[in-house]
């Protein structure tokens, strides 16, 4: 070997200038562009290196990234297993099948689609930087089954909020009004009409501006959801704003009655309330267990009768049950929607920080997971259930709660 061939083999293996790190040896390109790797821990981005090396990151925001993590996580379990307790309970307690449970089984899996088809997504998407790795179709679908539904548990609960209306201040007209006909009615009404406001505008492109799908289509990795003036005031409309003005309308009234049927139970009248209430309902023939006559020495004298007394008790709790649910849904969805509405109707002017939008969609997101922890612990029928439905899961069921399977 010539000394020019071992000098130009240890120059290669031994660089002596500083530049010489800079550039690899088949091209110009400087090795020490940073590779773009960004992830969403607020706005910050995880630090970049040298081409070929791992990206080194502060501790601090691996820190923040897993936390982050761990709470959507938690939001989606129990999301997930609580509002599946619910549809459990209900198949397994006969005591549970009554009518408006069909309405709280079918919130329970709109809360539980949320978290499985949006939730999930969301939640992928925002730990991978803001970087969409499925083409603009599943986008889309994404997209879609997110308004989809968050409408439909929105719904339900506005319909739930007129079941309790009809059972609480007009008892006399609910079974004429609430029949397995009129539920299922409702029900499916619930299931269909979100699809016109989700798949039909989203798919066909009208929901969003014309510059977006320029741009989405130049950068397929983006997937933001970017309403044009229009959808952004129909859609909130008809999702949130309407339907709780009629959840709030419906509740106040309520609430009135609760307070009026508490006054009356307490009073010496309140026996004259039950008699006229079971004359009218037999006469009508709507029995309604409010029976308070019983005959004695031959003669009939009026009794209060501690059956009708215990199911306007149940009905009391259930407008408590209702109205916690009534506030909590205000207070997980307001921040969400006053920000949509705002920031559509003011367009560029008004941008917020991604940090303050994500939270706002995960206190939103969080109102799937509260509606079964509400019933659970403020219903007693269904904080039973749950704990036989718990045992059963856990434990061998015990002898004397075999007849709940029946």
């Amino acid at each position: 070997m010539n000394n020019d061939t071992f000098v130009t083999l240890a120059e290669s293996l031994f660089p002596t200038s500083e530049n010489d790190f800079l550039y690899d040896n088949e091209s110009t390109t400087p090795a020490s562009i940073p590779t773009r790797i960004t992830t969403e821990v607020g706005l910050s981005t995880i630090g970049t290196g040298p081409r070929g090396r791992e990206p080194h990151s502060p501790p601090l925001e691996v820190a923040l990234l897993t936390l982050k993590g761990l709470i959507f996580i938690s939001i989606i379990v129990a999301a997930v297993i609580g509002n599946m307790l619910v549809i459990v309970s209900v198949m397994r307690h006969r005591k549970l099948r009554i009518l408006t449970n069909y309405f709280y089984v079918s919130l329970a899996m709109a809360d539980m689609l949320v978290a499985l088809c949006a939730m999930t997504f969301n939640a992928a998407l925002s730990l991978n930087g803001g970087i969409w790795r499925w083409g603009w179709y599943l986008c889309d679908v994404w997209n879609s089954l997110d308004v989809y539904f968050c409408t439909a548990s929105i719904l339900h609960l506005c319909c739930i909020s007129v079941d309790r209306y009809y059972a609480i201040c007009r008892p006399l007209e609910y079974p004429l009004k609430m029949t397995h006909r009129t539920v299922r009615f409702m029900i499916g009404s619930i299931w269909i009409l979100p699809s016109f406001l989700s798949f039909t505008p989203i798919f066909l492109g009208i929901y969003t501006t014309q510059a977006y799908l320029e741009q989405r289509r130049e950068n397929p990795e983006l997937c933001d959801f970017v309403p044009n003036t229009v959808y952004a005031v129909v859609s909130s409309s008809i999702s949130f704003w309407i339907p709780a003005i009629v959840m709030i309308v419906m509740y106040s009234k309520i609430f009135r009655e609760a307070l009026r049927q508490k006054r009356a139970l307490s009073s010496t009248s309140a026996c004259l309330v039950l008699q006229h209430v079971n004359s009218t309902s037999r006469s009508a023939n709507h029995r309604r267990s409010y029976r308070a006559e019983i005959t004695q020495n031959g003669s009939t004298s009026t009794v209060c009768d501690n059956k009708s007394q215990q199911r306007w008790k149940h009905e009391h709790k259930a407008a408590r049950t209702l109205g916690i649910i009534m506030g909590t849904f205000v207070a997980c969805w307001v921040p969400f929607f006053t920000w949509y509405m705002v920031s559509a109707l003011c367009g560029d002017s008004c941008q917020n920080p991604e940090w303050l939008v994500q939270t706002m969609f995960w206190i939103g997101y969080f109102n799937s997971t509260l509606n079964p922890i509400i019933y659970a612990y403020f219903n007693r029928d269904f904080r039973d259930a749950f704990k036989e439905t718990i045992q059963c899961v856990f434990l061998f069921p015990k002898k004397d709660n075999m007849q709940s399977y029946v």
